[in-house]
């Protein structure tokens, strides 16, 4: 894998903005015996794409320091994106900072012009852990016609009564609100990977959001796992299993499978 840790100009926040990007690339095993040719770094088909979102506190960075995504993207043949969202909540915020129109438009229109990775829906997908888990919810749910599938781990999501007192009911950066706008106008919801440790601090809050996407008709796999609280270790394990659980039809699917079956 190709790993780039940069900062680009954010004409939505007015600032620079820190991110790391994992993009495939020839491995040392695969360049055994070509050392003679020309190098080469051609990429025949673009490659699917996940947007992977950080917890409260962490940055950019932290996804590839406590967890194996870098080496699971390969195997996947896959390419990441990580951005530094600070603490808020991939969200508009009254500070003035515009976190969803950040993600929502700046960061695709970046990555897909700086880099080799698809612009069909069918190959891009949204996940991330914590503040993060609620990040790929609302952003998954806001533009349900833009990915193949959301996950969300540990997932910051709290009840509809914890929506309305922070006056988020029904707008959206509502969860729950944004479920029933979509089924009431009839559209399709991507499927969703949606994971727990049963020992996590808000396990509660986790399951009553599961049971709520069910009732709606969600189609969503649902991962709880004993032994687990709100950590690095649960994550990493997740993170594995979500890239191998996403629907794929692009050029690399059979790849993916391969790896899969070793």
């Amino acid at each position: 894998m190709a790993r780039f840790e940069t900062k680009f100009i954010s004409q939505i926040l007015l600032r620079s903005v820190e991110m790391t990007v994992i993009i495939p690339s020839p491995t040392i095993p695969e360049s055994l015996g070509v050392a003679d040719r020309p190098a080469s770094y051609e990429v025949k088909d673009p490659y699917p794409v996940l947007y992977l979102l950080h917890g409260l506190g962490n940055d950019h960075s932290d996804w590839t320091s406590y967890t194996n995504v870098e080496l699971f993207a390969e195997e996947q043949s896959m390419a990441v994106v990580m951005i530094s969202a600070e603490n808020k909540f991939y969200r508009k915020n009254g500070d003035g900072d515009d976190f969803f129109r950040f993600l929502s438009e700046e960061v695709p229109a970046f990555i897909k012009g700086m880099f080799p990775v698809s612009n069909r829906p069918e190959d891009t997908y949204i996940a991330g852990l914590s503040m993060g888990g609620y990040g790929a919810m609302i952003h998954g749910l806001n533009h349900p016609e833009r990915f193949a599938a959301i996950g969300a781990f540990s997932s910051a999501i709290g009840t509809e009564d914890e929506q309305e007192k922070n006056k988020l009911q029904d707008g959206p950066f509502d969860p729950y609100g944004l479920i029933r706008k979509n089924v009431a106008e009839g559209k399709k919801i991507p499927p969703v990977y949606f994971a727990c440790g049963m020992q996590d601090m808000l396990w509660e809050k986790v399951c009553h959001y599961e049971k709520f996407m069910e009732e709606n008709g969600v189609d969503v796999t649902w991962v709880p796992v004993d032994g687990f609280r709100h950590e690095w270790r649960f994550w990493n394990i997740q993170i594995e299993k979500f890239l191998e659980w996403i629907p794929r039809t692009d050029a690399y699917a059979a790849d993916q499978k391969k790896h899969r079956s070793v």
